[in-house]
């Protein structure tokens, strides 16, 4: 059946509508009636392993707009009618139902806010916060490192945001050390073309958001600041989207963007975000696109913490990698990554060098992986596939025997 652009489905009660792991999904949908129960497998970190969903809910958008395999099942709990929408339906969606979109792109912020802010606590042993004073201990930071634009942008963000906070007098003394005026230049916010030069500050982290941007030309860098150090956590070319979680879900910067080189931006507000999603459905495709492929690199974090034992986190970094790249997991199809263990500890979050015999042991015990000239290679993916399975299934028993004990 189909409503014209869609194709309507139903299923019965007890049906699979779509299966974990499952390869090829193009398809995502949309609940016109009926429940659905979504369930996860593989488990992640601060996520609920089953949740319920009704009418106006949606589900495989992350697969279907990634092209990845599947991160999660959904059975029908009732007799359930959705609408099925392909992946390169969203442009027709986002004309006809602009709501939908609009609901699907906020959701998506959300949730890949909540992933990184999980990620960053796990990973670096550190809570993420959201609070504007944060500004000055970032200008703290680069004042130490002798970084003067960096460090006069947090400062006067700072005053900007706080000019009666508890640390104006410090911030506007920094400004002076470093011959640098309290107020930073301003903004026209009705300009969409931006131009910054080599190593300005296009954001920091903690300021508030009202923009997200599409790089036209250039590179720029998305950074952190974790436990006094500058963390490299990305970096973006031409066409590439960032800053969105900020504009969507109307909370401070998770990280700061910095560019590299000359750079040229296109940016949009809150004010004209909906308009010109539909007024432009390749913009809002583009960026769930974007969010898809965020949220499926996130749950594949966030499901390698769960395994226990380290030499399965090492396997499981190797077949990401894999899937990420979407290369087909056949028979005696090989891969060469390109890496060395030093690279693949630190993907890890490991120690480098303390850490190398456990990438060495796995490479010993499992002759599908290779180490030739420092480099890591795979000559059978589906037995690399096989020995992830394994070290999943033994840390869901372990995990098992530790809850019942």
């Amino acid at each position: 059946m189909s409503n014209g652009f869609f194709q309507i489905v139903n299923y019965p009660k007890g049906s699979y509508v779509i299966v974990e792991g499952k390869k090829e999904a193009h398809n995502f949908f949309i609940i016109r009636q009926g429940k659905v129960r979504v369930t996860r497998e593989n488990q992640v970190v601060g996520e609920d392993p089953n949740q319920l969903l009704g009418p106006g809910d949606f589900f495989g958008v992350v697969a279907a707009m990634s092209q990845h395999a599947q991160i999660e099942s959904a059975i029908a709990l009732t007799d359930v009618s959705l609408i099925q929408v392909s992946y390169d339906q969203f442009g027709t969606l986002i004309q006809k139902n602009t709501p939908v979109a609009m609901k699907i792109i906020r959701y998506f912020s959300m949730k890949l806010r909540q992933f990184d802010s999980t990620i960053t606590r796990l990973s670096f042993r550190t809570a993420v916060e959201e609070d504007p004073n944060q500004l000055f201990a970032i200008g703290e930071y680069y004042f130490n490192q002798k970084n003067t634009l960096h460090a006069a942008y947090a400062f006067q963000k700072y005053l900007q945001y706080l000019p009666n906070g508890q640390f104006a007098t410090q911030a506007k003394l920094k400004l002076q050390t470093v011959n640098q005026p309290v107020a930073s230049p301003p903004i026209d916010y009705t300009k969409f073309n931006r131009s910054y030069g080599d190593n300005e500050m296009i954001f920091c982290e903690h300021e508030p958001g009202r923009e997200l941007y599409i790089i036209q030309h250039g590179r720029v860098k998305i950074t952190k600041i974790v436990d006094s150090n500058e963390v490299l956590l990305a970096v973006l070319q031409s066409g590439d989207i960032f800053g969105e979680m900020a504009l969507l879900d109307n909370k401070p910067r998770s990280a700061s963007a910095i560019a590299w080189g000359e750079v040229q931006l296109l940016a949009i507000n809150k004010a004209n975000f909906e308009g010109m999603v539909k007024a432009q459905p390749q913009l809002a495709t583009r960026l769930i696109t974007l969010l898809s492929e965020r949220i499926w690199t996130a749950y594949k974090q966030l499901a390698n913490l769960l395994i226990s034992d380290p030499q399965g986190r090492v396997a499981d970094t190797l077949l990401t990698l894999v899937e990420k790249n979407r290369v087909k997991v056949i028979p005696k199809s090989t891969y060469n990554f390109e890496i060395g263990t030093k690279d693949l500890i630190k993907m890890v979050g490991l120690t480098y060098p303390k850490d190398e015999n456990l990438v060495l042991d796995l490479i010993s015990k499992n002759k599908f992986i290779k180490l030739d000239q420092g480099k890591i290679s795979c000559t059978d993916l589906v037995e690399l596939e096989k020995l992830v399975q394994a070290f999943r299934k033994k840390s869901q028993i372990d995990a098992k025997i530790k809850k019942r004990a």
